[in-house]
């Protein structure tokens, strides 16, 4: 099941069986009323509508429902099993993210973007696809993960990115460019998108940090040995969501956590059985207020624990 066909489930789901009107379902899922009238028309003549809901539609939408319930989240939204033949593992949700948030934005819209792979490569596939530019604003450090892919032949997007490095060298060093004017004002702008995008990494050699790195093998023990088990914008959490005080907190060129809840329409972007504990600790942190991941990930975050 693709995106279209998702929205086209979702939208059927409200109409017949929850019996919310079409405006009402346009609210909850953030889209115009007309977009709703095409997608009810489009359920109807691809099939997806027959005398009842297709029992993979249906399993989709009670699964979200299921999360929205448990972690008091907005919306979630499921894509299927990540194909094991993908170029990349976080293409599939970072294409998922990039036609959520494309679906949502109106004119002259800013959103905040988050530091990681996937971050970047969703940030890529919506520069390409929205007709007209969208103004995205950096919540790190760490200029040369937001820059385009030099392979977009149409990069519709204007880029506001924190002069900084992710990690400074030494806590003087980060509040004195905290201080800076040319930081400080890419973090005033962020208080004005109407949406965030956020990876969530797991405690792993793989994560973007340890993988670039920024943070050390020593750095990755020492993060284990005080119980984080994965991070948001940089900020490393333990399993119930709260931060981890270490040396390495007070080098970070990053938006507060306090600052990142604070915001409106936070959505997280993540997914694979590596990265449960470290969603699940986001999730309990009320860190996110919108969650994009795939089926599998969303049983593992059903079950207990």
């Amino acid at each position: 099941m693709n995106y279209e066909e998702s929205l086209m489930v979702k939208a059927s789901w409200y109409y017949y069986f929850e019996n919310m009107t079409q405006q009402a379902i346009a609210d909850r899922l953030s889209i115009s009323r007309m977009r709703v009238i095409k997608l009810l028309e489009s359920a109807r003549q691809s099939g997806i509508i027959q005398f009842r809901l297709r029992s993979d539609g249906v399993g989709m939408v009670e699964q979200s429902q299921k999360l929205i319930d448990k972690y008091h989240l907005k919306d979630v939204f499921l894509i299927p099993e990540v194909d094991s033949d993908e170029a990349h593992p976080n293409e599939s949700i970072a294409r998922a993210g990039a036609m959520y948030i494309a679906d949502r934005l109106g004119d002259n819209a800013c959103i905040n973007v988050g530091y990681g792979d996937t971050l970047s490569r969703t940030l890529n596939h919506l520069a390409t696809m929205v007709q007209s530019p969208v103004t995205c604003i950096s919540l790190t450090g760490g200029v040369s993960n937001y820059l385009p892919n030099t392979r977009s032949n149409v990069f519709n997007a204007r880029l506001y990115l924190m002069p900084a490095p992710l990690l400074a060298s030494s806590p003087e060093m980060a509040d004195a460019m905290r201080e800076e004017m040319s930081v400080s004002e890419i973090i005033r702008m962020s208080e004005l998108s109407s949406f965030t995008l956020v990876g969530i990494g797991a405690l792993g050699d793989g994560a973007t940090v340890f993988r670039t790195g920024v943070l050390s093998k020593s750095d990755h023990f020492y993060l284990k040995m005080h119980n984080a088990v994965g991070d948001v914008l940089c900020h490393f959490l333990d399993k119930d969501g709260h931060l981890v005080h270490t040396p390495i907190e007070d080098r970070l060129i990053s938006t507060p956590l306090e600052q990142l809840k604070a915001m409106p329409n936070v959505i997280g972007l993540a997914a694979g059985a590596d990265k449960i504990e470290a969603i699940r600790a986001v999730l309990r942190g009320g860190y996110l207020d919108i969650l994009i991941t795939d089926e599998p990930t969303a049983n593992l975050l059903l079950k207990d624990g």
